[in-house]
């Protein structure tokens, strides 16, 4: 099983999830074919990479939990049930708690990777780069279980119900984290609009 993988070839901008693999596809990866499987990486190696750094920062870490992410789903795939669940939601949820294990071992030190943030443009895009900069930060500052539910509502498109899935708590346990987060977020970027650098 191939898995070549490069974390500083991997996007990490804001985006929808790709297309969902076919069906005929997910069942040779049932059966463990390695070109089946090969196929599914590549449909879904971006998606990994962008939810492990968003929540950890940059770094050789990430690359370390995007291929066990990538081979803890290849050995489970004899037990994964088309019906139950999309495949990039359930790549989210292998990937996402080995984030949150990761981030319990260590103790806090990378900062988010930019949010989708666009430099082409140097003077138009100041602006919004500035702004992404202050939103990285704000994530930053949020609790491990706020800045998940953060990340997969906000920067991923996914529902309460599909984020109680992939965290395995209560929906309203996730709008309730999702609520606090923005309201922490909204505060943080409130503070930096009343000074020019906001908090320290």
């Amino acid at each position: 099983m191939g898995l070549p993988m490069r974390a500083k070839d991997m996007s990490t901008r804001v985006g929808r999830s790709p297309p969902e693999l076919d069906d005929s596809t997910l069942l040779r990866c049932r059966s463990q074919d390695p070109i089946a499987f090969q196929a599914f990486v590549t449909r879904y190696e971006r998606l990994v990479f962008a939810v492990l750094s968003q929540m950890l920062g940059h770094g050789p870490h990430v690359e370390d939990l995007a291929q066990d992410t990538f081979l803890r789903a290849y050995l489970a795939f004899p037990r994964y049930e088309l019906d139950r669940a999309k495949a990039s939601r359930w790549l989210l949820t292998i990937a996402t708690r080995l984030a949150l294990n990761h981030k319990k071992r260590r103790s806090p030190s990378a900062t988010p990777a930019p949010s989708g943030v666009d430099d082409n443009s140097p003077e138009t895009e100041s602006m919004r780069h500035e702004l992404g900069r202050a939103i990285e930060r704000g994530i930053a500052r949020l609790s491990d279980e706020q800045r998940a539910v953060f990340v997969l509502a906000e920067l991923h498109d996914l529902t309460l119900a599909e984020i109680a899935i992939v965290l395995g708590i209560p929906e309203n346990t996730v709008k309730t984290r999702l609520l606090r987060a923005r309201e922490q977020l909204r505060a943080h970027l409130q503070r930096g609009r009343n000074g020019p650098h906001g908090p320290p």
